[in-house]
């Protein structure tokens, strides 16, 4: 099924944003590149992480993805945004497991750091995983609402 993509990445990730806007181009998917647009050692993954993640929450059946050196600096930055659940996915496994699980709207991929699987089929994983909607996920996401809700 394709989907509507939000790119983001920083100086680091900007290279494997790159190949995956190709890729993900290529298999019929809606890309949208929110940046970097260019090649700056001096940019910062925070305001690029929070487009990504404002633009993903206005648009709830879209996703997006996020790269920077370790991938957790740009989790960070968008799981402080409401109804953003962005995980970091190391492997085909995991990027399953947090749209399976936790249904997941944002995959963040380290681009120095080695994954167990390749990227592009990390990514093909988190596209392409529904979210199960079993009982006990859906109380679980209901849990981390009201953990929200006690901030």
């Amino acid at each position: 099924m394709l989907k509507t993509i939000y790119l983001g990445a920083d100086h680091a990730g900007f290279n494997l944003k790159n190949s995956l806007k190709e890729h993900l181009e290529l298999q019929g998917h809606i890309v949208h590149d929110l940046g970097a647009h260019h090649l700056d050692p001096h940019d910062d993954y925070p305001p690029i992480a929070a487009e990504v993640a404002a633009t993903v929450r206005e648009h709830p059946s879209a996703l997006g993805i996020l790269v920077c050196g370790s991938a957790e600096g740009v989790a960070i930055a968008a799981n402080k945004f409401d109804g953003i659940r962005a995980g970091v996915g190391f492997s085909v496994a995991s990027a399953v497991a947090m749209r399976n699980d936790d249904d997941a709207n944002i995959l963040c991929l380290p681009a120095r750091l080695k994954l167990i699987d390749d990227p592009l089929a990390i990514a093909d994983a988190f596209l392409t995983t529904p979210f199960s909607n079993a009982e006990r996920h859906n109380r679980r996401l209901d849990e981390i609402s009201d953990l929200e809700d006690q901030i």
